[in-house]
């Protein structure tokens, strides 16, 4: 038994209650509390409209990774795999469109189809064969980033890239709001739909719950499973796309800082309004968290190192809800 339960059953009725109740919004209350803080702090440069759509924009590319990665760690596994698959898609998708010339939508098409097999690849190794997903989507991972190198030479492939293509992440929709934040919107909204309103994710749910009675429920489990490494690798794939056309470029490494910020945004969302639930609207709120808190150190000036320690002590912060918020569920 942890020592946060035997605390737990020393405490009072009403002190659990009033310690889930925290558990539960205290996300959101930070959140609340940062952005009044900067805007107090710094009104003139954080609290305006035009600041609080920067933030979502730069937020954008993160949310939706993070979106997929909640998928594969709703169904109980982690995916570890999906900084590194972005990467190479951006990669492969700007090598498609300027060396093999293909046209932009079928560049996409099949950047994406790579990313779902990618992730039934991950299912394949973790319900088949029996790996754990830490050490299965991590060495997936690994050879991803070799074949990212393989494909470039490790050169960034800049040069040729067409306006329609930058156009797709720099391009802005009705009133002016920036495509990707429409994307991000768009994602999300079906992912929670998916989750929260379809029978598939009830069956998702329920496996991420407790498998051996979804088995025992008729759940195909290893086919749950699987999907929800699929779906966390087209999210990937998609956020590779719009980075890509977002920096103008292919770069081997250029979305490995994602797997962090993902994992922050999706523990979280833990924390967040469900006792130690993984869901989409936590990890909504987990990347406004993040974005806001790194927006509010660059206006005031903080150095570069304080963001990393920002995102780890957040990403720490995040575990600890999660394990208290489960732990109050199950007290």
């Amino acid at each position: 038994m942890s020592n946060v339960s035997m605390a737990n059953r020393r405490l009072t009725p009403r002190a659990k209650a009033a310690l889930g109740i925290f558990a539960r919004y205290a996300t959101i209350l930070g959140l609340l509390a940062m952005i009044v803080a900067f805007s107090i702090l710094s009104p003139k440069a954080f609290s305006t409209l035009g600041n609080f759509t920067n933030v979502l924009n730069q937020a954008s590319l993160a949310m939706i990774i993070a979106g997929g990665l909640t998928l594969a760690v709703v169904v109980g596994e982690l995916d570890l795999s999906i900084g590194f698959a972005a990467s190479l898609h951006g990669i492969l998708v700007t090598g498609f469109i300027v060396h093999d010339k293909l046209p932009i939508p079928l560049a996409i098409v099949i950047v994406i189809a790579l990313g779902a097999l990618i992730g039934l690849v991950n299912g394949f190794i973790v319900t088949k064969m029996k790996v754990n997903s830490v050490i299965a989507t991590l060495g997936v991972g690994t050879i991803i980033t070799g074949l990212a190198f393989a494909y470039s030479a490790g050169v960034p492939i800049v040069a040729g890239v067409p306006e329609t293509f930058l156009q797709l992440s720099l391009g802005r929709w009705l009133f002016g709001i920036p495509n990707n934040i429409v994307v991000m919107v768009f994602v999300l909204g079906i992912l929670w739909v998916l989750v929260e309103r379809t029978s598939i994710g009830q069956e998702i749910q329920a496996v991420g719950g407790n498998p051996a009675a979804a088995r025992l429920a008729g759940i195909n489990v290893d086919r749950i499973k699987t999907l929800g490494f699929v779906i966390s690798g087209m999210c990937a794939a998609l956020t590779g796309i719009l980075l890509a056309s977002r920096l103008g470029s292919g770069t081997t490494s250029a979305a490995d800082s994602y797997l962090l910020t993902a994992f922050a945004a999706v523990f979280l969302g833990s924390a967040t309004l469900r006792d130690g639930e993984f869901h989409v609207v936590g990890t909504l709120v987990g990347a406004l968290i993040i974005a806001f808190g790194f927006n509010g150190l660059n206006i005031f000036g903080a150095p570069t190192f304080s963001q990393y320690v920002f995102q780890g002590a957040i990403l720490i912060i995040a575990v600890g809800l999660s394990s208290l918020g489960r732990s109050l569920a199950e007290s």
